[in-house]
């Protein structure tokens, strides 16, 4: 079989400008649209309709409207369906309102589920997923430094915050809802990608024990030819069981897919085009390695 020899640090600036270009447009749009949190966080009530046959979503939005709930977000599901978001967090003003809302519709009473959070657990939700994602970022700087050193550490959770920011950034321009199974994909997600990344790194490590006459840069290169096809094949397997989940799954299941998505993918590339460049150019500043790029320039 024949071994690749594609140049992908020789374009290490052309990636880190993509990614830089990326992750300057997703701040944009989280400064300028911001996250749509889902009331776990923020407090509020969900009415589900699993089935209201004969009614709009306009309908709904004016029954609502109509029994003094005019903040209301109406989604449509498959089935005929529709979930109700609004920001009332009295559980006695939501079921009255749910109560009147039947009535006016036509609806069976039982047609629907009202479920509302208080403004308490919302930042119970909200803290525990900071500390969550913290944790896992601390676990992961400790583990890689340990394992491998402090620099693979650093450029492996800056792989990890230009994912995140990335699929937050993704949120925010198509204005989708981040709720608890966003936090429970950015977990996975970062998974995904400290996996990619180690990956290369490993193997960079096992090639640089035996570094002679070639500069770091080039043979952190042959590295990343030599577990391209591994990681490609290992991102398409786990993609392929997402997709189905985003296109044929509940309302729940997509918004948890939705993220993993963005974020497969971009933890698949970060690992090439971020993690890997910044660690290498980071590398080749040691004395060792300029001394052996200034010896074989041609090399890198």
């Amino acid at each position: 079989m024949r071994k690749l020899n594609i140049d992908f640090l020789g374009k290490r600036y052309w990636f880190l400008g993509f990614s830089a270009l990326l992750v300057t447009i997703s701040l944009g749009s989280l400064a300028v649209n911001g996250l749509q949190f889902g009331i776990e966080f923020l407090g509020g009530t969900v009415i589900d309709f699993p089935s209201a046959s004969g009614v709009t979503a306009d309908d709904m939005s004016s029954a609502f409207a109509d029994a003094g709930m005019d903040n209301t977000g109406v989604q449509s599901t498959e089935g005929g369906g529709f979930i109700v978001r609004t920001s009332e967090s009295d559980p006695d003003v939501a079921n009255t309102a749910y109560l009147e809302v039947v009535d006016a519709l036509g609806l069976p009473e039982d047609s629907g589920m009202v479920t509302t959070i208080g403004p308490g657990w919302g930042k119970n939700i909200t803290d525990a997923a900071i500390l969550a994602l913290g944790l896992s970022i601390a676990a992961i700087l400790l583990y890689t430094s340990l394992r491998f050193e402090y620099k693979m550490s650093v450029t492996a959770v800056i792989a990890l915050v230009h994912d995140i920011i990335i699929t937050l950034g993704i949120y925010a321009l198509v204005g989708r809802e981040v709720t608890p199974n966003t936090i429970a994909a950015l977990l996975t997600i970062m998974g995904y990608s400290i996996y990619d990344t180690i990956v290369v790194f490993h193997r960079m490590r096992e090639n640089g024990q035996r570094l002679v006459k070639r500069s770091f840069m080039s043979m952190a290169n042959e590295s990343i030819n030599q577990v391209i096809v591994r990681s490609i094949n290992t991102s398409i397997t786990s993609l392929f069981p997402v997709l189905v989940l985003l296109f044929f799954g509940g309302e729940t299941l997509k918004d948890f897919a939705f993220a993993l998505v963005i974020g497969l993918v971009a933890g698949a590339y970060s690992s090439i085009g971020v993690a890997s460049p910044i660690y290498a150019i980071w590398k080749e500043r040691e004395p060792k390695f300029q001394a052996l790029k200034k010896k074989y320039p041609n090399a890198s």
